[in-house]
């Protein structure tokens, strides 16, 4: 009898178990992405969510049982203020860190991936022109860059730690790329420190709107900058489960296949 009772014991200990299992609690998580930034956050041609951000938050999510993450595609300035009001958690647009935002915003402690930083300089002076210090000595003007951006930071950085190499590092307002382009083809500036991506997007791929500065212009990559997922302030808990999920997909090479998927090379491997 006293098995029996030890039995029955067990088992309800063991259903009650399975039961409390299956009760758990799962949090609905609004998650906004930008809707044009191939191949980081997009929309595609079926619709869907996609581009490399949201395949990795998706594994990220597959990680979190406790959570389920609601995809919203949306542009830039809903993304912004809808994080910072609450409209949504958290949301990913290939975010530099600045000073100003991690005032506004939760960073957690992992980026996402990398955005990779380079100068854009004239064909005819890429003899001369190999990478920053090699720049800094040609002449280093560089088109200015808006202060309050992340890639006033970048340069600013590189002038702390090369002494002997500085870049000319002036501030100037908002302009279009075709404005920074045309004025290095010009002469008025040597470079122009543009993303990767961009520089790909606007001059060498096929139907390129600035396509016609494609025999007069190169490229020379920098370094990777690490792009970040932005919460509300409201959810330190959130980004705490999403560092511990991403860890595990950059440990697995998870991150890694993914960014190649996308990118067509790992850019994170750039971070290092």
């Amino acid at each position: 009898m006293k098995k029996l009772i030890l039995g029955i014991t067990l088992l309800a200990l063991a259903l009650g178990t399975v039961s409390a299992a299956k009760k758990q609690k799962v949090t609905k998580v609004r998650v906004a992405h930008t809707n044009y930034y191939v191949p980081y956050d997009f929309v595609n041609d079926k619709g869907e969510s996609d581009g490399f951000e949201v395949a990795v938050l998706k594994e990220v999510d597959k990680l979190l049982p406790e959570y389920e993450f609601e995809l919203y595609p949306t542009s830039d300035d809903d993304l912004l203020i809808g994080v910072l009001q609450g409209k949504y958690a958290f949301g990913t647009k290939g975010v530099w860190v600045t000073e100003e935002r991690k005032q506004k915003y939760v960073f957690p402690k992992n980026p996402i991936g990398a955005s990779v930083v380079g100068i854009v300089i004239r064909q005819d002076t890429a003899d001369q022109i190999t990478d920053l210090p090699s720049f800094a000595k040609y002449s280093g003007k560089l088109v200015p860059i808006s202060a309050s951006s992340a890639q006033y930071a970048v340069i600013d950085d590189y002038n702390k730690a090369n002494p002997d190499a500085q870049i000319k590092l002036v501030a100037g307002d908002q302009f279009l790329a075709t404005d920074a382009y045309t004025w290095v083809i010009e002469g008025r500036y040597d470079a122009y420190l543009d993303i990767k991506l961009s520089f790909q997007n606007n001059v060498l791929k096929d139907g390129a709107a600035f396509g016609q500065y494609k025999d007069k212009l190169t490229y020379i990559t920098y370094k990777g900058i690490p792009t970040w997922p932005i919460f509300n302030k409201k959810q330190q808990a959130l980004a705490d489960a999403y560092d511990k999920a991403i860890e595990k997909l950059k440990a697995d090479g998870t991150v890694s296949k993914l960014a190649i998927q996308y990118f067509g090379e790992d850019v994170s491997a750039l971070l290092k």
